[in-house]
Parts: C-alpha cells; structure tokens; sequence
C-alpha cells in the first residue's frame, strides 16, 4: 500500500491474532452482502473489501455468518471476527474502531398506503409503533432520538417489515433500499419522502488493534480513492447506492 510504511506482516499479526482474518457477514444488511444463488457463497462489497483486505496481508479467509447487526456485534465479546463490515454508531464504538465510511444509506419508514403520515417528523407522536430490527443502526438512532413514538422490535431487519406487515404497525424503520423493495411489490405500503437518518456504513476492529486499525484507515481511503468500492457496488447490483466521500 504506497504511502505507508506499516509491516504487513505486523498488521497481519495485529488483525487476525489466530492466523486466518475472520470477517463477520451481516446477511440482514443487503447492500452490503447478498446471498450466492448458485453456490451459496456471499458476495457484495463488505466481501470483495474482505477478499482484497486478505489477499494483501497474505492472510487466509474465513468468514464469519450473521443474520442481523446487533448479532455481529453480541458475537465480538465472544471473540468471533477480527474484522466487521457495519454502521458506525456510538454506543458500538465504545467497543468498535471503525474506519472512515465507505458507504452511505438513507434510514426511511415505510407506512400503510392510506396512512395520514406524510412526513418523517410526524412519525414521532404518541400512539405510532414503529417496527425496527433489533440492535440495528437504525434502532440505535431512533431509541435516541424519539421522545413519543414506540419502538417494536424484531430479531432480524427483515423480520421488522414482517412485524410492520402482520400486526398492523404504523411504520416500518429501515434502511430505504429494501424497504422501496417491497413497495414495489406490495401497493398497500408506501415509503415515506426523504430520510429520517444517514447511516454510514465503516470496517470496524475489536477495540485495542491499533496497528490492525491505522492499516484499515490507509486500506479504505485507498479502496474509495481507486474506485474499487463503486465498481463492487455496480459489480453486485447496487449502482444506486452511495459512496462516501474520501475524507481531507
């Protein structure tokens, strides 16, 4: 990596302590990670970062399996992953180091097509649930930021649009791609305008990596500046999804 003169051998040792670089792969997060149709192996941007990452510190891959953020980061105290690819947030980066991100994604609602609410401001009143996936980046904002609305929480991200759809719920919280998904498929839900939240999407590492953690700010700026994000993001099937600026 030019302008840098970390050992990698040094920040091999520093990320993957145990000799294989571990990535944790949120399968709740389908910008970011799909499902392989014919052999079942991942694929998206958060595994091409992975790939790449690997291949120049000469490192042998694993990865590592989830079904929701908040599971990916329950799984850091139990010391499953050397690296993950999730929004940075502040109560998980008293534990996580994350990098500048690389992806940007709106936070929406998703509302019945005959509901009243027009606005994401007016979501926030007594008497409105809004189903959320459990531990998300979304959830994590929202349980800040609302002061009347009510939060109901499902295990996964899309159980929170099953959760929105089975029991009547006012909205649905999540992130914009997926829920104009199923817009688009159901004509009695509709999203609402805008956005109620930016989430930016980092690399994180176990808190404590710190040579691990200056080689993943370097790495990204790098995969941003190149261009190698976008051209994941178009390889995969997500050329309206945004790429975070390269930072000063």
């Amino acid at each position: 990596m030019k302008g840098t003169e970390l050992s990698t051998k040094e920040v091999a040792r520093d990320l993957a302590p145990g000799g294989t670089l571990r990535a944790a792969i949120n399968f709740g997060n389908a910008v970011l990670v799909q499902r392989g149709t014919a052999t079942g192996e991942p694929r998206g941007v958060a595994v091409e970062l992975a790939r790449e990452l690997a291949s120049r510190l000469g490192l042998p891959l694993e990865y590592v399996f989830y079904e929701a953020a908040g599971d990916v980061f329950a799984a850091l105290k139990r010391d499953q992953w050397d690296i993950a690819f999730l929004a940075s947030d502040p109560k998980r980066a008293t534990e996580i180091a994350f990098t500048e991100p690389y992806v940007v994604i709106e936070g929406s609602f998703l509302v019945p097509r005959d509901s009243p609410l027009r606005t994401n401001e007016e979501l926030d009143q007594p008497g409105i649930r809004i189903a959320v996936g459990a531990n998300a980046a979304y959830d994590l904002y929202l349980s800040r930021t609302l002061r009347h609305a009510e939060l109901v929480r499902a295990p996964t991200t899309p159980g929170a649009v099953d959760l929105f759809l089975e029991k009547n719920l006012e909205a649905a919280a999540g992130v914009r791609y997926g829920l104009k998904k199923v817009a688009d498929a159901n004509h009695g839900v509709r999203l609402i305008d805008g956005h109620f939240m930016l989430i930016w999407q980092a690399m994180g590492v176990p808190k404590g990596r710190t040579l691990g953690k200056r080689y993943l700010d370097l790495f990204i700026r790098e995969m941003l500046a190149s261009g190698f994000v976008r051209r994941k993001l178009d390889e995969n099937g997500q050329p309206d999804v945004t790429v975070a600026p390269v930072s000063a």
